[in-house]
C-alpha cells in the first residue's frame, strides 16, 4: 500500500481542490505542504520566499515534507481502536504541495518515500488566467497579489505575467513529467470529473 497520494503541479492545476475531494473518497486526511508551512513557521509561503528568498523557502518546503512524513508514520501505525492498519485497498491520505516543489529535490525525496507522486497536468491558459483573476493594482498602476516566481521579476501588465508564467510553466511541465509516477490530464471539466479521472489513474497504476 502506497502511504499517500501525493499530488503535485504548477500553481492553480486544482491540487488542493481535488486533495480535499480524493480524502473524501478514500475517507482519509488531507494535507498541504503550503499549510504545514504557515502551522510551522506562522508566514505564508510567499511571506518567506520574499523575505528568505529561494533557498530559505526550500528549507521551510523541505520541514513541512518532514513534518508530513512524521504525520504519516502516526497514521500508519494504528488505527483508532489501536490495531494495526491494513486495508490494502486505502491510501493513509492525500496530500497537495506546491507549484514549485518540483525544484526542491530534497523535498521531492522525502514526498517519494512516502508515497505516489501525481501529476496534475493543468492547460496552460486555464491556469494562468486564474492566476490573472487574482493580480490587483495599487494606486502606482503596479501590479501585486502574484505568485512569488513571478512577482520577483517585477512584471508591468497582465500580459508580462503571462510571458513569466508561460516560461516557468514550460520548465515546470517537463520536470513534473520526469518525477512523478502518475499523470493526470486536468481537462476543462467539472471538479468531479477530473476527481474520477485521478481514481481511475490510481486504480489503473495499482
Amino acid at each position: 500500500m502506497q502511504s499517500c497520494i501525493v499530488l503535485m503541479g504548477i500553481k492553480h492545476c486544482g491540487k488542493s481542490t481535488q486533495a480535499n475531494l480524493l480524502a473524501r473518497h478514500f475517507s482519509v486526511p488531507a494535507f498541504d505542504t503550503d499549510d504545514l508551512i504557515l502551522e510551522m513557521t506562522g508566514k505564508t509561503p510567499r511571506q518567506i520566499y520574499t523575505e528568505l528568498g529561494q533557498e530559505g523557502f526550500k528549507k521551510a518546503e523541505k520541514e513541512a515534507c518532514l513534518e508530513l512524513k512524521k504525520r504519516l508514520e502516526k497514521l500508519s501505525v494504528t488505527d483508532t481502536d489501536g490495531s494495526r492498519a491494513d486495508n490494502e485497498k486505502k491510501y493513509l491520505a492525500v496530500a497537495a504541495t506546491g507549484g514549485g516543489i518540483c525544484n526542491n529535490p530534497e523535498a521531492v525525496e522525502i514526498l517519494k518515500q512516502n508515497g505516489i507522486l501525481v501529476f496534475l497536468n493543468a492547460d496552460e491558459h486555464i491556469a494562468v488566467n486564474r492566476i490573472i483573476r487574482e493580480v490587483k493594482t495599487d494606486v502606482t498602476g503596479k501590479l501585486f497579489n502574484l505568485p512569488a516566481y513571478i512577482a520577483k521579476e517585477n512584471p508591468c501588465t497582465t500580459g508580462d505575467v503571462r510571458k513569466i508564467f508561460h516560461r516557468f510553466y514550460s520548465e515546470r511541465q517537463k520536470v513534473y513529467g520526469s518525477i512523478c509516477q502518475i499523470t493526470v490530464d486536468m481537462g476543462n471539466a467539472s471538479k468531479k470529473e477530473n476527481c474520477n479521472a485521478i481514481i481511475q489513474a490510481l486504480t489503473q497504476k495499482a
